[in-house]
C-alpha cells in the first residue's frame, strides 16, 4: 500500500492499474471484472415493498430488460400487468393511481425519468410507504433517473434519500475494459438466436464480429477525443437490432442472390444503426473503418478481430462455447486492440487516475476550501499581465498605407486578424484596468470582477476573454504568451503588407479564412471557380525557417503544425516525409514546415495518401479546420491511420 504513495506521486498515468492489482490482490478478481447484468437474479432478491432504481447512463436503458422478463413471468403491457409511466408534466396523479393499483393487483409498473419531477418525489416517498400495508406479493416498482449534473451535487441531491434507502440501486453502465464489454454485448444473445437462423456458421461468426465492434465503440470512448470527439449513447438496443437484421439478411440471402451480403449489413450496421447516432463525420469514418476490417468474409476462415484475438470457428462451436472462448482466450487489453497506439492511453490513464482521487476526495469530504478569495491578492497578476500586455495596432496608419488594389486575399485576412487583436487587447486591458479599480475602492467589486480575480489566481483564462479568443485549451500564463507571439505576427505581417515567406498558422485566429485566401488567389491567377478548388500539402524536410529563403513561387508555407495519434518520417534529398507509427511518449511530434498551394479538384492526387484532419486543438469536433493530404508508405493501408485516430493540430496544448 505505501508503494501506491509513491507511484501517485511520481506516476499518476499508472495509479489506476495499480489499484486495480492491489485490489485483485487483497479481494480477488471479482471486485474488479464486471459481470453482466441478470435482471432475473436481481429480481430474486427483492420484494413486493423494494423498489429497483435504475441510475440511467448514455446507451443504457433497463426497459428492453424489464419487458423481457416480464414476458417470461406474464407481466405484459397487453394483459395490463405491466405498465410504463414517462414522468413529466401532467403525469403526477396519473402515477400515483396507477401505483395504488398495481401495488393491490400484483402487476409491475416503471416510472421513467423521476428525476424531472422533483416537487412530486415527496407524493411518490409517502406512497411507497403507504402501500405497504395492501400490496401484494408480486408487485414490484421501477424507477428510473438520470445522475445529477456536474452542478447539482450527489445523487441524494436530486432524490430523496428515504427513496434511496428503500431501493435496490442498480447501476448498470457500459463496462470501460473490452473484455467485460464483449461478455455483455454477447449475454444480450442466445443459442435461440443462432438456431433461428438458416446460416448458423456465418450468423455465428458475424454476430460475434458484431459483438466486438460493439465494444470496441463503446470502449473507445475513454481516449478522449483521439477515441471519439463525442460521447455517442450506443446502446444494447443497437446491437440486439442489428443481430435481428443480420438474421433476417442471412435467411434471406438467396432471395439476395448472395451467400452473405456484406456491403448491405456494412452498411446497414454503420450508416443507419449506429451511424445514425454519430454527427460528427470523422467519427463516422473510424465507425465504417470498424466495420470495413471486422465484418467481411474472412471471418468464416478465423480472420484476426485484433492482435492476439482471433475469430474462433464458427462450424465447431456453439452459443457457450463463445462465452467460454471470451473468458479463456481474451489477450490483455492494450490500446493496439481499438488499432490505437500505446502513447493514446497516456492521457486517458492520467485523467482517470485524476478522476479516482477526486471522487474518493468528493465522498471523504476532503479536499474543500472554505470561505471566499481574496481578490486583492490577484493585484500582483494584474500589474504583470498590464505590463506585459501589448499595444493595440494602428489600423488607421495599417489602412493608410494601402492603395486599392493592395487589397488581395491574404492582405484582407492580415487586416482581419489585426482586428481580432485589437478587440482582445482591448477586452483584456479594460478588465484588469477595472479590477485594479475595484479592488482599490473606486469601483464597486462585481461579480464579473470577482470571477476575473479567481481566474488570474487560479491561472484560469477569463470566459470573457475567451469569447473574443480563439479556441484554446491552455492555462492562461501559456495562452498569454502565446497571444503575445500572435501580436508579433500580426505586426510583422501589417508592417509588410506582404505574404511572410511562412505564416505561422497556430497563431491565426481564424485559419479556415487563411486557407480559402489561398484558394481565392490561385483561382484568380488560373481563371478557375473557387468551388471547384482544393488546397494540396507538401511537406519540406525542414522545421528550421532559417531554411526558408522566401515565399514559395506556389501557394503559401505555413508552420506550427502537430501530429496526433502518429510520427513522422522525414524524406529524404528531395523525396517528401511520410506518417509513420508514433515514438513512445512523443505525444505531439512537430510537423516540417508545409507548402499549401491550391490545385482544381480534379488535378488533385491522393495516390498513397491519408485523408488527414486538421484541427485547432485535441478537442477536435467543432474546431476542425480543413483536411490535408498526408503522404504514407505505399504498402500502407489508409484504415490503419483512421483506426489510429491520426490527425493534425495547430496547437499541442
Amino acid at each position: 500500500f505505501q508503494r501506491l504513495f509513491l507511484l501517485r506521486v511520481m506516476r499518476q498515468d499508472r495509479i489506476g492499474a495499480a489499484l486495480s492489482q492491489f485490489v485483485i490482490d487483497n479481494l480477488g478478481q471479482d471486485f474488479v471484472e464486471q459481470p453482466p447484468f441478470d435482471m432475473e437474479s436481481s429480481l430474486e432478491e427483492s420484494t413486493a415493498i423494494t423498489p429497483f432504481f435504475f441510475v440511467l447512463f448514455p446507451g443504457v436503458d433497463p426497459t428492453p430488460t424489464i419487458e423481457a422478463l416480464g414476458r417470461k413471468l406474464g407481466k405484459t403491457e397487453a394483459n395490463g400487468q405491466l405498465l410504463n409511466i414517462s414522468m413529466g408534466q401532467g403525469q403526477e396523479k396519473i402515477a400515483l393511481n396507477a401505483l395504488n393499483k398495481m401495488a393491490k393487483e400484483g402487476g409491475w409498473i416503471m416510472l421513467q425519468n423521476i428525476h424531472l419531477m422533483q416537487a412530486w418525489l415527496k407524493d411518490l416517498e409517502r406512497a411507497l410507504e403507504v402501500i405497504e400495508e395492501f400490496v401484494h406479493d408480486d408487485f414490484r416498482c421501477f424507477l428510473t433517473s438520470e445522475p445529477p449534473g456536474v452542478m447539482q451535487g450527489k445523487l441524494w441531491d436530486l432524490i430523496p434519500e428515504p427513496i434511496l434507502q428503500r431501493c435496490i440501486k442498480v447501476a448498470d453502465e457500459a463496462p470501460s475494459d473490452l473484455k467485460s464489454n464483449l461478455r455483455r454485448a454477447y449475454s444480450k444473445f442466445s443459442q435461440e438466436n443462432i438456431d433461428a437462423c438458416l446460416k448458423p456458421r456465418e450468423f455465428k461468426a458475424t454476430l460475434f464480429a458484431l459483438c466486438f465492434f460493439h465494444s470496441l465503440i463503446s470502449g473507445r470512448i475513454k481516449f478522449g477525443a483521439q477515441g471519439w470527439s463525442k460521447k455517442y449513447p450506443f446502446n444494447d438496443g443497437d446491437l440486439t437490432i442489428c443481430g435481428q437484421v443480420l438474421k433476417n439478411y442471412l435467411n434471406n440471402a438467396e432471395n439476395l442472390g448472395t451467400e452473405v451480403p456484406w456491403p448491405d449489413l456494412r452498411y446497414i450496421f454503420g450508416e443507419i444503426m449506429y451511424g445514425g447516432h454519430i454527427t460528427d463525420p470523422w467519427d463516422r469514418r473510424v465507425n465504417n473503418t470498424y466495420l470495413a476490417v471486422l465484418v467481411t468474409p474472412e471471418l468464416l476462415v478465423g480472420g484476426a478481430l485484433a492482435p492476439g484475438f482471433k475469430s474462433p470457428d464458427a462450424a465447431k462451436l456453439e452459443y457457450s462455447h463463445y462465452v467460454k472462448y471470451i473468458e479463456e482466450r481474451f489477450p490483455p487489453e492494450v490500446p493496439q486492440m481499438f488499432g490505437l497506439h500505446p502513447n493514446a492511453e497516456i492521457g486517458f490513464l492520467t485523467n482517470q487516475g485524476i478522476s479516482i482521487f477526486k471522487t474518493i476526495a468528493d465522498i471523504t469530504g476532503g479536499g474543500g476550501g472554505g470561505g471566499s478569495a481574496d481578490i486583492s491578492a490577484s493585484t500582483p497578476l494584474i500589474t504583470s499581465y498590464l505590463t506585459a500586455l501589448p499595444t493595440n495596432l494602428d489600423m488607421i496608419d495599417i489602412r493608410g498605407r494601402l492603395k486599392e488594389e493592395d487589397y488581395t486575399p491574404f492582405i484582407i485576412v492580415s487586416l482581419q486578424e489585426a482586428d481580432r487583436v485589437n478587440a482582445l487587447l482591448d477586452q483584456i486591458r479594460s478588465s484588469l484596468l477595472e479590477l485594479e479599480l475595484g479592488i482599490s475602492g473606486a469601483l464597486n467589486v462585481t461579480e464579473k470582477m470577482e470571477m476575473l480575480s479567481a481566474d488570474l489566481q487560479s491561472n484560469k483564462v477569463n470566459a470573457l476573454w475567451a469569447e473574443k479568443a480563439y479556441p484554446s485549451l491552455k492555462a492562461l500564463s501559456a495562452w498569454f504568451a502565446d497571444l503575445v507571439l500572435r501580436h508579433e505576427q500580426v505586426v510583422e505581417w501589417t508592417a509588410q503588407l506582404k505574404l511572410l515567406k511562412s505564416i505561422w498558422i497556430s497563431g491565426l485566429f481564424n485559419s479556415m479564412s487563411f486557407l480559402t485566401s489561398n484558394m481565392q488567389v490561385a483561382a484568380r491567377s488560373n481563371s478557375l471557380p473557387l468551388d471547384y478548388m482544393t488546397n494540396r500539402c507538401r511537406f519540406y524536410n525542414t522545421r528550421d525557417l532559417a531554411e526558408i529563403t522566401g515565399v514559395p513561387p506556389q501557394g503559401v508555407n505555413v508552420h506550427g503544425l502537430f501530429l496526433e495519434g502518429a510520427g513522422w518520417e522525414d524524406g529524404k534529398g528531395e523525396d517528401e516525409g511520410y506518417i509513420t507509427e508514433s515514438k513512445m511518449k512523443d505525444l505531439h511530434p512537430t510537423m516540417p514546415v508545409c507548402n499549401i498551394f491550391a490545385v482544381h479538384i480534379d488535378e488533385m492526387d491522393w495516390t498513397a495518401m491519408y485523408h488527414c484532419p486538421v484541427f485547432s486543438t485535441s478537442l477536435r469536433g467543432a474546431t476542425f479546420i480543413f483536411v490535408a493530404n498526408v503522404r504514407m508508405d505505399p504498402d500502407d493501408n489508409e484504415y490503419r491511420w483512421v483506426l489510429a485516430g491520426a490527425a493534425m493540430l495547430t496547437q499541442a496544448d
